[in-house]
């Protein structure tokens, strides 16, 4: 008899701290090898290392690491912070690829060149509820 495993969803909570980046990987790796995942790792690893490391180097405050199974095989990394404002060049309104001897500012165009598909959501804030934005990518 066939069983069906529901989707799944995971939230990591970090702190602004320079570790917190490699610790969210490194249980991005573990979640994914527990739920045999394994071959979309080093894509999800890339979009989650840009992700987050947007969010510690523009953000003052904790930020979030948050995975999700949209369907089997597909997967949605997806990272919260408390500053509402959208990066330029995420949501693909700045398609200009960087000069290549420019030292930082691929990461989000990583982001849109790797993954399936990419959005945000601005987040307004709601009594206890933090607002600010989530920016997601999805990956097969």
């Amino acid at each position: 008899m066939a069983t069906v495993t529901p989707p799944w969803a995971y939230t990591l909570h970090l702190p602004h701290d320079p570790h917190a980046p490699g610790i969210a990987r490194a249980t991005l790796r573990s979640v994914l090898a527990a739920h045999g995942l394994s071959d979309v790792a080093p894509v999800a690893e890339l979009l989650a290392s840009e992700l987050l490391t947007n969010a510690h180097l523009h953000t003052r405050g904790p930020y979030a690491l948050r995975l999700r199974e949209m369907e089997p095989g597909r997967l949605r990394v997806a990272v919260w912070d408390n500053d509402p404002r959208v990066p330029p060049g995420f949501t693909g309104a700045d398609d200009l690829v960087p000069p290549p001897d420019l030292e930082n500012g691929r990461g989000l165009h990583l982001v849109r060149a790797f993954a399936d598909s990419v959005g945000v959501s601005v987040l307004r804030e709601l009594g206890a509820s933090k607002g600010g934005k989530l920016l997601w990518a999805e990956c097969r």
